[in-house]
């Protein structure tokens, strides 16, 4: 018998400060496509007014506990700006590429959490503050030209997929959600987890804001104290990083992506 998952408030207010950029959402059908087999993903709306709905604690608190899953924008339309870049990558060898992408940012005192997928796997890259899309889309696009990682849609079929899509969306528009991490995944039939923590829902939620930079970036951060050393492992099962009883920002804000 499955223990049942149970999202507290304040995991899903954490939740909500790490992911959640603007209240419009998807969520994914929990029947798949008679002909194609998928399960996409519908902006829902109010049944009586059509109006489109809009995201909230109880929607988030599902989502953790496998009830329903969601899909989030990265951009917020008034600002432009992203709280998040996410790179998804479901090719052959594709695990291989976001180690690579990883590593790199790792080096350029990025720290970076790698979530497991379907096919591949979703690199998470959290802000110290809201950057333009735009420059963190450049960012990310240099990065792996630099790396020799393959772009989808620039001229290749298959490739990695950055994460807000757009420099910028009018006002009334979307852009491309991604899957909500630590959901249910409907066709997978399964939650994806990140590597490098346990797998709870505390653990990771845990371990996201703890992922830190190095000290060598200059910027605004929000600091916070580990209570523990920590050995975190990656998909190879190596140490990816430790961690001690020292002030270390949890997230980064790094000089290139600077206004």
């Amino acid at each position: 018998m499955k223990r049942r998952v149970s999202a507290t408030p304040a995991l899903v207010k954490t939740y909500l400060d790490l992911f959640v950029n603007r209240r419009a959402y998807t969520l994914q059908s929990m029947r798949p496509h008679p002909e194609s087999g998928r399960h996409y993903y519908y902006r829902p709306k109010e049944r009586e007014t059509g109006a489109p709905l809009l995201l909230t604690e109880k929607t988030i608190s599902d989502h953790l506990e496998g009830k329903l899953t969601i899909g989030l924008y990265a951009i917020n339309p008034l600002n432009q700006r992203c709280k998040w870049v996410a790179i998804d990558a479901d090719y052959a060898d594709s695990m291989d590429d976001l180690i690579k992408l990883q590593y790199q940012l790792t080096e350029d005192g990025v720290e970076s959490a790698l979530e497991m997928s379907k096919r591949g796997g979703h690199l998470w890259v959290f802000l110290a503050v809201p950057l333009l899309a735009r420059k963190c889309r450049v960012y990310i696009y240099d990065l792996a030209q630099k790396m020799g990682v393959p772009v989808k849609g620039s001229g290749l079929a298959e490739g990695i997929e950055v994460f807000p899509k757009h420099d910028e969306i009018q006002e009334g528009a979307f852009g491309n959600a991604i899957r909500g991490p630590l959901g249910i995944h409907r066709g997978a039939k399964r939650r994806f987890w990140f590597y490098g923590a346990d797998y709870t829902l505390e653990a990771q939620i845990e371990f996201l804001p703890a992922a830190q930079s190095d000290g060598r970036t200059t910027g605004p951060v929000h600091g916070r104290k580990r209570a523990s050393t920590q050995h975190c492992k990656g998909p190879t099962g190596n140490r990816r990083s430790e961690r001690t009883d020292r002030e270390k920002p949890a997230w980064i804000l790094h000089p290139r992506l600077c206004d």
